[in-house]
């Protein structure tokens, strides 16, 4: 397989993830938009999004774009991932199974250690262990999502 052939399966891999995750997030109890959307009860996602335009950008952001801009991150985030996945899977070939709760496990891991940083979340260990036993299996369902995409495509 090559290069652009494994990054190409990596980004449908990706899209179906990301679905896979958002499926399960919404059959949690929990789940659902805000009646009244406010910056301080925000997803991490659109906070990220607000953090970038803003400073980068110097737009100041309503809260009414809160559901936009947490869908269209989490989406291009999972497909990101997704593309990396591809090319390592098409590198190393690896068990789609094991392969598939080590990744969604490491996407988890960075996740932290990208929010943790920016304020966006606390560490893993200040939260109550259900909390992020819920975060952690948001994040294998869709490393099994793309493992089995990839998988099913090769």
């Amino acid at each position: 397989m090559t290069p652009l052939g494994a990054l190409g399966r990596g980004v449908l891999a990706g899209i179906v993830g990301t679905a896979a995750m958002t499926a399960y997030q919404e059959l949690l109890p929990g789940a659902g938009d805000s009646k009244d959307p406010s910056w301080e009860d925000a997803p991490a996602p659109a906070q990220v999004a607000r953090r970038i335009l803003s400073g980068v950008f110097h737009a100041d952001v309503s809260a009414d774009k809160i559901p936009l801009l947490t869908s269209v991150v989490h989406w291009a985030y999972g497909t990101a991932w997704g593309a990396v996945y591809g090319l390592v899977q098409g590198t190393v070939h690896a068990n789609p199974l094991l392969h598939g709760l080590l990744f969604g496990t490491s996407v988890w891991g960075l996740s932290y250690a990208q929010l943790v940083p920016m304020g966006i979340y606390e560490p893993p260990w200040t939260y109550p262990a259900k909390t992020v036993a819920k975060d952690l299996s948001y994040h294998l369902v869709y490393g099994l999502g793309v493992a089995a995409a990839v998988d099913t495509l090769d």
